[in-house]
């Protein structure tokens, strides 16, 4: 019988093919997780993998002044492996001397020998140095935060005053939020049966359909969650059906929609038809499985929003949201892997995608209807800069003015900073046509 792999060689693969390959933090976890029976084998890798992408670039800078050679090329996972030691050393403040000689292992247990020294050496030797190579790492705001020096750049631009508490806040912990399903089930009765199973549980203060846990846990194993009593959704993401107002009878469109989250809160609100346009179709099949658990239903297209012919039948919508595709840099704390995949020259074609879709389901609003557009990202240009661009000469749309109890105003819209209120990132700008 083949001996089971590590959880350390597993996390050292998958964080190289996170870091180093481009793959999503979720892909690699899928296919690492499976390979490991033991619950504390499993958590112990989820661990590894989110602090490791969250903290690759401070530990990466960190080995740059560890090595004498740089090796993240000539050696990619046992770069990802000392990676991990660094996290296991910091981060999860495991015991120095077990987590020294089990990553040093892991090298052995990837073919690599003749590597296991070194591992031990580097590890070693930032214990020796750890204090003047944090103080290096703290001087500089991109490793001491841990973000590509190009984001906490924008940050600081678009954010003076508030760029510090926002780095910080992307490097912690979220709580799991969880939006329950008011067609299943009321808030209180979830809230009282996750207490009965031994969960600690508050009901959120001002969203209404909003509960919170302090920790992530297996939902799957909640009470409740096969029957569609509630769905995971940060408080950020649960504000659009509030800003949207629906009534019963209504025609909404949900453009870009994946993966269904908006669209089910849409639908716990009201009876509204709802058409549900993703150009990916894997993620449109989310959509379809979380309407079916949650016991909704939604006509779901796999199309290209900005591309109304392909789904439009003609008549009218009486509210449009737009979860626009964006950079995700509100939602660090939740997908770390962002910080290592986002490019700034990536920002100038995401406006251009921003602003086409815009434009096209505008012209699908009723008169007097509201379209809703929404960004998890904290960078103006993708924000207040789409949408004041869209409304620069127009006479046909007006700006709905709203106020949140967390966040801050926007040149156009609203603002949720990540850390306000203990919720990601959000932007918000509601918009409505005027009758001809």
């Amino acid at each position: 019988m083949s001996k089971a792999p590590s959880v350390r060689a597993l996390a050292a693969e998958a964080l190289a093919s996170i870091a180093l390959s481009g793959h999503s933090l979720r892909e690699a976890a899928d296919r690492a997780l499976p390979k490991l029976a033991d619950p504390r084998d499993r958590a112990l890798l989820t661990a590894l993998l989110n602090d490791g992408a969250r903290w690759w670039p401070r530990f990466d800078a960190a080995l740059d002044r560890l090595l004498e050679k740089p090796i993240r090329r000539s050696e990619p996972v046992i770069h990802a492996l000392l990676v991990t030691g660094l996290v296991q050393l910091e981060t999860l403040q495991l015991p120095g001397y077990a987590a020294v000689a089990a990553t040093v292992e892991a090298a052995r247990e990837l073919r690599r020998p003749r590597l296991a020294g070194l591992v031990n050496a580097v590890l070693r030797r930032w214990q020796r140095e750890r204090e003047t190579l944090i103080a290096e790492l703290d001087a500089v705001p991109a490793t001491c935060h841990a973000h590509p020096a190009w984001l906490a750049s924008a940050i600081a631009h678009d954010w003076p005053g508030h760029a510090e508490a926002v780095l910080a806040a992307a490097n912690q912990e979220p709580p799991l939020m969880l939006r329950v399903n008011r067609r299943r089930a009321s808030r209180e009765a979830v809230a009282a049966a996750l207490v009965a199973a031994g969960q600690e549980v508050a009901l959120h203060p001002w969203l209404a359909d909003g509960l919170v846990l302090p920790h992530s846990t297996d939902i799957t194993r909640l009470p409740g969650f096969a029957d569609g009593h509630f769905a995971v959704q940060d408080g950020a993401a649960q504000v659009p059906a509030d800003l949207l107002d629906v009534q019963d009878g209504q025609r909404v469109l949900d453009a870009c929609a994946a993966p269904g989250g908006k669209a089910c809160h849409v639908l716990e609100r009201a009876h509204v038809s709802l058409l549900a346009v993703e150009y990916d179709s894997p993620r449109a099949g989310r959509i379809r499985q979380n309407l079916e658990r949650l016991h909704l239903e939604a006509e779901v297209v796999v199309g290209d929003a900005g591309d109304t012919s392909a789904w439009w039948n003609g008549q009218a919508f009486d509210r449009i949201m737009i979860d626009a595709p964006c950079s995700a840099t509100g939602v660090i704390r939740r997908r770390p892997d962002v910080r290592l995949h986002r490019r700034a020259a990536d920002i100038d074609v995401l406006v251009a995608q921003q602003s086409r879709i815009l434009s096209a389901c505008w012209e699908t609003l009723a008169p007097g209807g509201r379209l809703l557009y929404v960004t998890c990202s904290l960078l103006r240009q993708e924000n207040e800069g789409v949408v004041g661009a869209f409304m620069a000469g127009r006479d046909d749309a007006s700006i709905v003015p709203f106020t949140l109890p967390i966040g801050q105003a926007a040149a156009i819209g609203w603002q949720i900073l990540p850390g306000d209120g203990d919720l990601d990132g959000m932007y918000y700008a509601l918009l409505e046509r005027r009758p001809a």
